[in-house]
């Protein structure tokens, strides 16, 4: 048959594609598409075009062996550092905080690569030692880490410090990190709040203080977790009615198309919605874990579960802090809340995991 017959392209096309992992990316995509018609259909459009550009990085990433995921690491990572870099030099500000790089024809967020570039570093730099693992090399792992989360940090940008931190600790964990290191790092971080919270800018202090007393400024600095618990109460069992959130519609929900979405979710279908919406991620991270149980190799097996556990980890965030049991901290509900450049990074990650699925069986050197 002619390489260039209808059906070989279509074979092409799909065959780095894992079918459970796009339908479940696909069912929620669908979610997102519903949800964003209702709580902000103005931005439906450009969400549209987000989904289109996302799948064809997707298909992009799948369609490259993880080894040479695996050669170009180094590159990537040092290439995000130096954004960041940049960024603090150089950087764009914006509401107080300086997160952007001007390029000339378009404006970035390196903090964004560098959710992908660093569990993509650390996985490379464990496959390196993968015969002989010393204590020494998860210190040099905690440098290579904490340098890029700083510089984060000090944007200020604390939600995606956080994503870029966890993503790495997920690495170094898999990685084999003793039990005994990992408790002994916890009573640490317990012992230095105290100091962590006087190092914390005035905007994050106020953001615990008012989780643990929203009322104490319902109108001010309370309103967001206020205002998400009612709509997440009034949704009841089944919720009120696609379009028919009182909360969301009225604009009482703040950045209810991202960061608040599942505020809008839990008001308009309901303790319902949630559990399907629940039973997707669930049904994502299995998958993922799958295929990080199943890859061949130390590399692919560290990202591949690394980056199925940072799904995890926007999803429990991003509930916990509508939920109000968690501080806001500025990270959307993955594949459901509006924005081009999350949506593009989760869908490198979907790539990779597809890309890891596809080679296996492939003995790599």
């Amino acid at each position: 048959m002619n390489r260039w017959h209808p059906r070989v392209l279509w074979q092409k096309l799909v065959q780095p594609i894992d079918p459970p992992l796009l339908a479940i990316a696909g069912a929620l995509l669908l979610a997102a598409m519903i949800i964003i018609a209702s709580a902000s259909p103005e931005r439906l459009t450009n969400q549209a075009i987000s989904v289109v550009v996302a799948l064809v990085v997707m298909r992009l990433i799948a369609d490259l062996p993880p080894q040479r995921l695996m050669h170009y690491a180094p590159l990537v990572f040092a290439v995000g550092l130096l954004l960041l870099i940049a960024v603090a030099l150089f950087g764009d500000i914006s509401k107080g905080a300086r997160r952007w790089l001007n390029l000339g024809i378009m404006r970035v967020q390196p903090s964004e690569l560098m959710k992908i570039a660093m569990p993509m570093m650390l996985a490379w730099f464990f496959q390196q030692r993968e015969a002989m693992l010393r204590l020494s090399d998860y210190a040099v792992a905690a440098v290579i880490l904490l340098l890029p989360t700083a510089l984060i940090v000090r944007q200020p940008d604390l939600g995606t410090a956080v994503l870029v931190l966890a993503a790495g600790g997920y690495v170094i964990f898999f990685a084999g990190l003793p039990w005994k290191i990992i408790v002994a790092l916890a009573a640490s971080a317990v012992a230095a709040a105290p100091l962590a919270w006087n190092v914390m800018h005035d905007y994050q202090r106020a953001r615990i203080l008012t989780l643990l007393d929203p009322e104490k400024d319902p109108l001010g600095k309370g309103f967001h977790i206020i205002q998400s618990t009612i709509a997440i109460g009034s949704g009841g069992i089944l919720g009120k009615g696609w379009g028919q959130g009182t909360q969301a519609q009225l604009e009482f929900i703040p950045e209810r198309h991202t960061d608040f979405i599942f505020a809008v979710v839990a008001e308009e279908f309901g303790m319902i919605g949630n559990l399907v919406l629940m039973t997707l991620y669930a049904l994502l991270i299995g998958r993922g874990l799958m295929i990080a149980a199943n890859a061949p190799t130390m590399f692919s097996r560290l990202l591949a579960g690394a980056v199925t556990m940072i799904f995890f980890t926007y999803a429990f965030v991003n509930m916990g802090m509508v939920s109000g049991i968690l501080p806001v901290v500025g990270v959307p509900l993955p594949f459901i809340s509006y924005g081009g450049t999350s949506l593009v990074t989760l869908f490198i990650g979907i790539g990779i995991l597809m890309s890891i699925h596809r080679h296996r069986m492939l003995v790599q050197k």
